[in-house]
């Protein structure tokens, strides 16, 4: 049934069938429990529940940069339930763990974040989730540790519109140890205090506020702690294009639109686009004496 439905959607998008302006919003769900507030978080307007469960992009499902068919397909599809990731490399720590496991002990806090797509649209979202420097120290990595890899789930039975894109799937991304270890990286689980949605990156996804948006990965099943700099997806489809660091910078254009400026969801007038999505004062420090017009 589930095949048989984004088997339509994917002969919908070739035929280029519109399947109407809106995406479908997500169901709403119980109340994550113990979630606390958090002084990193911004004090701008938060984005609706509605746009940000509609307006996404999870190439894995659309097969394209279609906002609104992840929102149709990714709940019908994604399988969250049970949910592991896959620990390894160079790390004490190593083999499945559960997302029990993985969230047991972490204190949950509701973290009010930019995010900046390299596309140029902006929205604020609350996510809920902790950081990853906790899931870090239980790894225990070695000092031959100086990144992190990260994949998404993949499979090409319930993501069959993703054969139109040669990503060389899985997704991938990764960062820098002190990336990884900084206080605003996190782990999300949720969004407005409830289970994070499916078009978002359930059930657990990575989010750096401080970069653009593709470095956010979604639906996370391998963690691997590596010696050698990680070849993200987008780097390695458009390496003019798309670098390793990939820090909001409105001084370095894409190739073909400038950086300067965003469209926050919602409102109608661009808005000025902020070095390192206005996180400068927390991590301009990890990037001290780097050409950031080179290493982009």
């Amino acid at each position: 049934m589930r095949a048989a439905a984004t088997a339509a959607a994917v002969t919908a998008i070739s035929r280029g069938t519109a399947w109407g302006a809106e995406g479908t919003p997500a169901a709403h769900t119980a109340k994550l429990p113990g979630v606390q507030r958090s002084r990193l978080s911004t004090t701008d307007t938060r984005t609706t529940w509605n746009r940000i469960t509609t307006y996404n992009n999870f190439y894995e499902y659309a097969g394209s940069d279609d906002k609104t068919l992840p929102s149709l397909i990714a709940p019908g599809h994604l399988i969250t339930t049970p949910w592991n990731i896959r620990i390894e490399g160079e790390c004490a720590r190593t083999g499945l763990m559960s997302l029990e496991e993985i969230t047991r002990g972490q204190v949950l806090e509701e973290r009010i974040y930019r995010h900046r797509c390299v596309e140029g649209w902006s929205m604020v979202i609350p996510w809920v989730g902790f950081p990853l420097a906790g899931l870090i120290a239980q790894c225990q990595p070695t000092a031959k540790a100086r990144f992190l890899r990260f994949d998404s789930h993949y499979d090409i039975e319930q993501m069959p519109a993703s054969r139109r894109l040669q990503f060389g799937w899985p997704y991938t991304e990764g960062l820098r140890m002190d990336e990884a270890m900084h206080p605003l990286t996190i782990l999300a689980i949720g969004l407005y205090g409830e289970a994070l949605p499916h078009q978002d990156g359930a059930p657990i996804r990575l989010v750096v506020p401080w970069k653009y948006g593709f470095k956010s990965l979604k639906s996370i099943v391998r963690i691997a702690f590596v010696e050698e700099q990680p070849l993200g997806t987008y780097q390695k489809v458009d390496p003019e294009s798309y670098g390793f660091y990939a820090n909001v910078n409105p001084d370095v254009p894409h190739p073909q639109w400038s950086q300067s400026t965003e469209r926050r969801i919602g409102e109608l007038r661009r808005r000025r686009t902020v070095r390192f999505n206005g996180y400068g004062n927390q991590v301009a420090a990890l990037y001290a004496g780097m050409d950031l017009r080179a290493l982009f």
